[in-house]
């Protein structure tokens, strides 16, 4: 794990776990290697910012731990299940069209070059490069 980087299908690479608001500010942002899999630190990820009604996720996310987590915090999973699940789990697909959202905090994240093509090879200054796009994010 050498400088956060680690070894995934498309190469080197890190992945930005962020949890925002329904504004598609950001709360908390967790950088890991890229062979990570999302569900081990949805939980710490999530943790981190009050309870909410509704919790929508990608794919990447569906897990059984992390719902039954979620379900006992008193906040809905609206997480689509995996293809490759043997019993398919319903999704309030009206609520998940606001996964957008999320998707469009993170291309605010890549107007800034410097995180797009990752310039920084060192994880700390690459966090704190992705640190203050996001309060450039909140400032505006």
């Amino acid at each position: 794990m050498a400088h956060g980087i680690g070894i995934t299908k498309g190469g080197r690479n890190t992945k930005l776990h962020a949890v925002c608001d329904e504004k598609g500010r950001p709360h908390v942002l967790l950088l890991t290697p890229g062979n990570t899999h999302d569900a081990k630190v949805a939980i710490q990820t999530i943790d981190a910012v009050p309870p909410s009604d509704y919790l929508v996720a990608d794919k990447g996310y569906d897990s059984n731990a992390l719902r039954s987590w979620l379900i006992e915090r008193g906040t809905i999973p609206v997480i689509p299940s995996k293809s490759n699940r043997k019993v398919q789990i319903e999704h309030d697909r009206q609520i998940y069209r606001q996964r957008n959202v999320v998707e469009r905090m993170f291309c605010r994240f890549k107007d800034w070059r410097r995180v797009a093509t990752r310039f920084d090879r060192n994880i700390k200054t690459f966090m704190a490069t992705i640190a203050i796009a996001a309060f450039v994010t909140w400032w505006l």
